[in-house]
């Protein structure tokens, strides 16, 4: 199949909305049916597939977002051509292809139940170690009492009397023969004629589900865990959705995370700076002693390797960023004040430039102004 842009292929912009990807979709699939190109049915039948390859994963809320972020490698083959997410061959074109061409299509339509996505909000340290939460979902089960069929217990469904279990009826209408959803069973193939008293012939019920979640060390806010078969229930015992658990990290009182990267911010006296020392500095596993060269300025940042954050996908683990800040002396005795007074006379006496920033500083606006007089 074709790797190519699947908005590229529909011919729709990347922020179209599930309306416009759909009117795109319906265009491009009545123009290349096969059934309508006779002539030249294989490259129509091609350009067919990319156009239904393209519709099912951009249709799907779930597999957008991982194509927007990773592109062809985010989407998981296996997850193709499942229901449960959002629209597909068959929410967008059922109405058309299915009536006016027929085949090609599930005699029966029980439908698969439903994904589910839970959002699960760690602290840095949970995600960045790894943890193990319970975690209470509301969901679609089951039924036990029916075991799932929608008929009561020692009953079974029937076959449908009007499609034959097809799920689908066919009529004759002038030139086309239009096959359309049976009425009946409403194309699921079957007739429960005594439905089960507790999920009233759902085969499922509503429930609280309480899961247990492995988090793996790494992972960051954005990314995704997949429980198969965890989502609702499918109709009548058919198969169960998954369940997504997406991570949310939330804000720390120290730290902040870029990529594997960790980054803090440390006050230093006047003094440190000046003269140089050694700070105490905080990391995810413990404290470290930074030391602090002399004549160091505010905003220096001081890498520590190999404190961030390992990769939740392997690789080298990442760094811890410290950026200092000179903080200046708040209530000062009259003593210290007469002190920093004789220490600002004495450098400014000294000959000495003592303040590098400040001259630089000084010759940038000194041209400023001497270009305005030009």
């Amino acid at each position: 199949m074709s790797k190519k842009d699947y908005y590229e292929t529909l011919g729709a912009s990347r922020d179209a909305s599930d309306a416009d990807l759909k009117k795109a979709y319906r265009r491009l699939a009545m123009k290349h049916h096969p059934d309508r190109n006779t002539d030249d049915s294989e490259e129509a039948e091609e350009k067919f597939k990319e156009a239904k390859e393209a519709y099912e994963i951009l249709s799907d809320a779930n597999k957008r977002a991982a194509y927007d972020q990773y592109g062809h490698a985010g989407v998981d083959p296996s997850m193709r051509g499942q229901s449960g997410g959002g629209g597909g061959f068959e929410d967008a074109f059922g109405d058309v292809f299915g009536d006016i061409f027929g085949g090609g299509r599930r005699s029966q339509r029980v439908q698969r139940g439903s994904d589910l996505q839970y959002n699960l909000e760690l602290s840095l340290e949970d995600a960045v170690f790894g943890t193990e939460v319970k975690i209470r979902v509301p969901t679609l089960v089951g039924c036990k009492t029916c075991s799932g069929s929608g008929a009561k217990k020692g009953t079974s469904a029937t076959t449908c009397t009007t499609c034959g279990g097809a799920g689908q009826v066919r009529m004759q209408q002038g030139f086309f023969a239009v096959q359309q959803t049976c009425p009946q069973c409403r194309g699921k193939g079957k007739m429960i004629s005594d439905p089960c008293n507790d999920c009233h012939g759902q085969g499922r019920k509503q429930e609280q589900k309480t899961l247990s979640v492995k988090v793996p060390a790494g992972v960051d806010t954005g990314d995704r865990i997949r429980l198969a078969n965890e989502g609702e229930a499918g109709e009548q015992g058919a198969q169960n959705g998954d369940l997504y658990v997406q991570m949310h990290v939330k804000p720390h009182a120290i730290f902040s995370r870029d990529d594997n990267d960790l980054f803090c911010e440390m006050p230093i006296s006047l003094g440190t700076a000046a003269l140089g020392g050694e700070i105490e500095v905080p990391t995810l596993n413990g404290k470290l002693r930074l030391k602090i060269p002399a004549e160091t300025q505010t905003g220096k940042s001081f890498r520590m390797r190999g404190k961030g954050v390992k990769p939740v996908r392997g690789g080298a683990t990442g760094d811890l960023l410290c950026r200092v800040n000179v903080e200046t002396p708040v209530k000062l005795s009259n003593k210290q004040k007469d002190l920093l007074k004789e220490f600002e006379k004495s450098i400014q006496q000294d000959g000495k430039q003592h303040s590098p920033q400040n001259a630089s500083w000084g010759d940038r606006m000194k041209k400023f102004f001497d270009e305005l007089k030009a």
